[in-house]
C-alpha cells in the first residue's frame, strides 16, 4: 500500500487544480476541489491501486470489475460529466449540459491530471489529446464538449496563461 504517495499525488493534484481555477476565476471550487479524495473510500482504495503514472481507479476496475472509489467520488464531485446523467422521457440515462462554473473547474482537473501524471512529459496539447481519444464525444452533453474542445484547443495554441484569461471572461455557452 502507498499510503504517503497516493497523498502526495493528490495533493499535489489539488494544488494545480487549485491554481488554474483562482486564474479562471473560481475561488470556491480551487479551495474545495476533490476534498473527497481523502474520504476513507477513495484514500484507502487510491493508495491501495497506486499506480502513480494514472489513476489508481484503473487498477482497482481491472481487479475488482468495477471501482468503489470511483462510485463514490462522481456522485460528489460535480466537475465530472459522469455526474450529469439523467433519464430522459423515454428512461434512457444521456448526459446533461454542464453548468459554466463546473465546466471551467472540469477544465482545471483535466489540465492539472495531466500535469500530474504526464510529469515532466506534460505538454499542452494533451490535455486535447486526452479528451478526443478517451471517452469524450460520447459521453459528455454535445455542447459542454464542444465548450471544453474549445478551451482545450486555446490552451494547445495559445498556452495556460492567455486561455485562462479568456475562460475567466467566459459566463455562459
Amino acid at each position: 500500500m502507498k499510503l504517503f504517495k497516493h497523498f502526495i499525488t493528490i495533493t499535489k493534484h489539488r494544488w494545480l487544480v487549485r491554481k488554474i481555477c483562482f486564474k479562471i476565476g473560481r475561488y470556491w471550487q480551487g479551495l474545495t476541489h476533490d476534498l473527497s479524495k481523502y474520504s476513507w473510500v477513495e484514500f484507502f482504495n487510491g493508495a491501495k491501486y497506486y499506480l502513480g503514472t494514472k489513476s489508481p481507479t484503473i487498477a482497482e476496475r481491472e481487479d475488482k470489475g468495477y471501482s468503489a472509489a470511483w462510485m463514490h467520488h462522481k456522485g460528489r464531485n460535480k466537475h465530472h460529466f459522469e455526474y450529469w446523467f439523467d433519464a430522459n422521457e423515454k428512461g434512457i440515462y444521456v448526459p446533461i449540459k454542464m453548468p459554466i462554473k463546473y465546466l471551467k473547474e472540469m477544465f482545471a482537473d483535466r489540465v492539472a491530471a495531466s500535469k500530474v501524471y504526464k510529469g515532466k512529459d506534460y505538454s499542452e496539447d494533451y490535455p486535447l489529446e486526452y479528451l478526443l481519444t478517451h471517452r469524450g464525444k460520447e459521453m459528455l452533453h454535445p455542447e459542454s464538449f464542444e465548450k471544453l474542445k474549445e478551451w482545450l484547443t486555446l490552451l494547445k495554441d495559445k498556452g495556460e496563461k492567455e486561455t485562462c484569461k479568456i475562460i475567466r471572461k467566459e459566463k455562459k455557452y
